[in-house]
């Protein structure tokens, strides 16, 4: 039985595009759309013009009128907001990142392990129906043990705008890696199971935010200039497990290469690759079936709306009573590895990656 998501009463905190985003899917869903909060006043006024619902600058009333919030602020709020809503048992949907360090992310999830409600983050490309195929796949046995995952998000000129929230360290707690690296770190590790991690190699660079000559065809956010730019533009970065599985990362707001968001997932019995935006996806194996031979399998599933799929899994988690949808605990450590990236870059070295328990703070 699905369970009924109409009797779920939901608020937004941040009314920016990516809250009116989400708003639009909550309400395919058929939930009830209580309200939202923002400190700006025309973003309140957007929102209660289309969505017929109250906007505030403060989310104390609106937590006492609601079951779950979803938070799309700026990365430095999503702590403060997250935490407010976890200490009165409301359910939290958190955009990506979890924070905009692993401090506060640490926070958030103390408070998460402390409070009766879910906290999820929201790593939709997890929702795609390439990536449940090629994980049930994977769990089935089909391609033996995984080895190495390549994961690569690269844009060839896509800074979000300089001068927007997303070029400011303070606002975002840094650039391309907390910004598209999340993404890609978070599926690697998903599609090997979370397994611990040990060390981490990274190397951030800023070649192109800062220029005054930055060469660009479109950019969504305003671009002010290269003195709002104080985050990196790109990185590349090499993970280790326990196990000597391991991951190579290549992320990139703006390089002189063509774009890509191309995984390849490596199992000694088989291999995958796929485009995280393109969704399409090939299986290779080989054979010795009547004769040595290589088989390259292509595998087509239906497009769904991953926003759409991830709220599907809060809500549902939601009204059945469960914590499925819950994975904080997983964008704490993705949160570590973010961490680890930059504390690489900045010693010139590889580093440990800190995954103490909290208990041992």
């Amino acid at each position: 039985m699905v369970p009924d998501r109409s009797n779920v009463r939901v608020g937004i905190i941040g009314l920016g595009n990516i809250g009116q985003y989400h708003a639009e899917r909550l309400l395919d869903h058929g939930v009830t759309l209580v309200g939202g909060v923002d400190i700006a006043e025309s973003a309140r006024d957007r929102f209660e013009r289309r969505y017929g619902v109250e906007a505030m600058d403060q989310c104390d009333s609106l937590l006492d009128r609601v079951d779950a919030v979803v938070v799309t602020t700026p990365n430095e709020y999503h702590e403060p907001y997250a935490v407010a809503a976890l200490e009165q048992d409301v359910h939290v949907l958190i955009e990506k990142p979890l924070a905009d360090s692993l401090e506060s992310a640490e926070r958030i999830a103390r408070a998460a392990a402390d409070s009766s409600a879910i906290c999820m983050v929201g790593f939709n490309n997890r929702f795609s129906n390439t990536i449940q195929y090629l994980k049930h796949r994977i769990a089935s046995g089909d391609f033996g043990q995984l080895s190495h995952v390549e994961a690569n998000y690269v844009r060839r000129r896509g800074v979000p705008g300089r001068g927007t929230w997303f070029t400011h360290r303070k606002s975002a707690g840094g650039g391309a890696v907390i910004d598209l690296g999340v993404h890609a770190i978070d599926l690697a590790l998903y599609l090997l199971d979370f397994p611990s991690l040990t060390e981490i190699s990274g190397v951030t660079r800023s070649e192109f935010g800062r220029r005054e000559d930055y060469v660009y065809l479109e950019m969504w956010g305003r671009d002010a200039g290269p003195s709002t730019f104080d985050v990196e533009d790109s990185a590349s970065a090499f993970v280790r497990t326990v196990d000597d599985q391991t991951v190579s990362l290549e992320i990139a707001w703006a390089t002189n290469r063509p774009p890509t968001h191309e995984f390849v997932v490596h199992g000694t019995d088989a291999a995958a690759r796929f485009d995280l935006l393109d969704a399409d996806l090939t299986i290779h194996t080989a054979t010795t079936g009547g004769t040595n031979a290589f088989e390259d399998t292509s595998v087509r599933t239906r497009d769904v709306d991953t926003h759409q799929e991830e709220q599907a899994a809060f809500l549902d988690s939601i009204a059945a009573g469960s914590d499925d949808a819950s994975n904080v605990d997983e964008a704490l450590t993705v949160q570590r590895v973010v961490d680890a990236i930059y504390r690489s870059s900045a010693s010139g070295s590889a580093v440990a990656v800190d995954e103490r328990d909290e208990s041992d703070r």
